[in-house]
Parts: C-alpha cells; sequence; structure tokens
C-alpha cells in the first residue's frame, strides 16, 4: 500500500473518530489528508468503499498480532490462565495504542453495514489465531461444549471495547485496567480448561 493511500486510511479513520461514523464526509477526509476530494476518488470509490478499506486495513493489522507471537503448547497445559492472558494481552495493548483504529473499529462493527459486509468478508489472515484456537481445543476438550463462534467474538470485540473505553478517558490505561478487563473476559472460561486426562480423573 502506498503512502498516499494509507494517508487516506489514517485521515478516514481520524474523521470518523471526530464526526462519528454516519456524519462523516469525503471533505472531512480529504482535509485531514491534506488531498483533493478528486485525488481521494483516484484511490477509492466512495465513503462505503473507504470505510470497507479502513477496517479490513485495521482487521488484518491486529491479526498479525498474533502471528508474532510465540505459543508454547507446554505453558498452556501447564498454566492455562497464563497461556491465555500472554495471547490476549498484546491484542488488548495493540488496541490502547492506536485511538483512532480503535473507535473507528468498533463503531463500523456496530453499524448496519457491517453486517451486510461481516457476510462476504475474508477471514483467512486470523489464521494464526485460528490455529491457537484449535490447539486450545485440543488440549481441552471441554471447549468444544462451548459455542465457538460466541466465545472468540466476545473476547475479540469485547477487548476492543474496553481499549475503547481505555482511549477515551473513561478507564485508565494502567496494569490495574489490564488485569481487570481480563478478568472479566474469561471469567468462567477456566473451568473449561482442563485437560482431557484432569477431566476423565473428576469424573
Amino acid at each position: 500500500m502506498d503512502d498516499t493511500k494509507t494517508r487516506i486510511l489514517s485521515a478516514t479513520m481520524k474523521a470518523v473518530r471526530q464526526y462519528g461514523l454516519e456524519g462523516t464526509r469525503i471533505q472531512n477526509i480529504s482535509k485531514l489528508a491534506e488531498l483533493s476530494p478528486g485525488a481521494l476518488y483516484r484511490y477509492f470509490e466512495g465513503k462505503d468503499d473507504l470505510m470497507v478499506a479502513c477496517f479490513t486495513y485495521i482487521d488484518q493489522q491486529a491479526a498479525a498480532v498474533f502471528d508474532c507471537l510465540k505459543f508454547d503448547p507446554q505453558a498452556m497445559l501447564s498454566d492455562p490462565m497464563g497461556a491465555v492472558k500472554s495471547l490476549w494481552l498484546p491484542y488488548f495493548r495493540f488496541w490502547v495504542a492506536r485511538p483512532d483504529e480503535t473507535i473507528f473499529y468498533y463503531r463500523f462493527r456496530d453499524s448496519a453495514f457491517f453486517q451486510k459486509y461481516d457476510k462476504i468478508r475474508d477471514f483467512s489472515y486470523f489464521g494464526s489465531f485460528i490455529e491457537m484456537v484449535h490447539a486450545f481445543m485440543s488440549a481441552f476438550p471441554l471447549l468444544r461444549r462451548v459455542n465457538q463462534d460466541l466465545l472468540w467474538l466476545h473476547v475479540l470485540t469485547s477487548t476492543v471495547m474496553y481499549a475503547k473505553y481505555v482511549v477515551e478517558g473513561y478507564l485508565p490505561d494502567n496494569q490495574e485496567t489490564e488485569d481487570t478487563v481480563f478478568q472479566f473476559l474469561t471469567m468462567g472460561l477456566s473451568g473449561y480448561l482442563k485437560s482431557g486426562a484432569l477431566e476423565a480423573r473428576e469424573q
């Protein structure tokens, strides 16, 4: 992606943070990007195209967080919740460090437009995350009793929601917030993080 296109995407997310998803206009974006409206149309067909491009751009960056993590299956078995937190914390911090992107992402996902887009979008760039989920399910069979779509949707989207509270100043950006948010998101999960051998001994 060239610098101009990246600048347009950054300006779009900044505009959405300032004016809201519905209130953002091409003129707002072009002003923040320091480009003419005509220059924007050389890269994007219109506002809807821009919004989808922004979402995909930041969604791919968020997925790449998991590509860079070292996942140790042995640590997962000896300290399941610690393993979950080691994967979750970099994801949470990714969003906290990007206020414009976080607010845009949250608002876009909450929009009526997202419902149509979500049916056709490509999830393949979340490959590393999906592999980690499968590893947890193999190690902890009880997880198979939980609706997987609902479980991971809850964890990922709620993480963005709490990060939004941090960047908006409703929650402090500190260790206590990280620990408390993690506790909220995983409350009840520990009961499912039991290996097959442990489950058999308890029955």
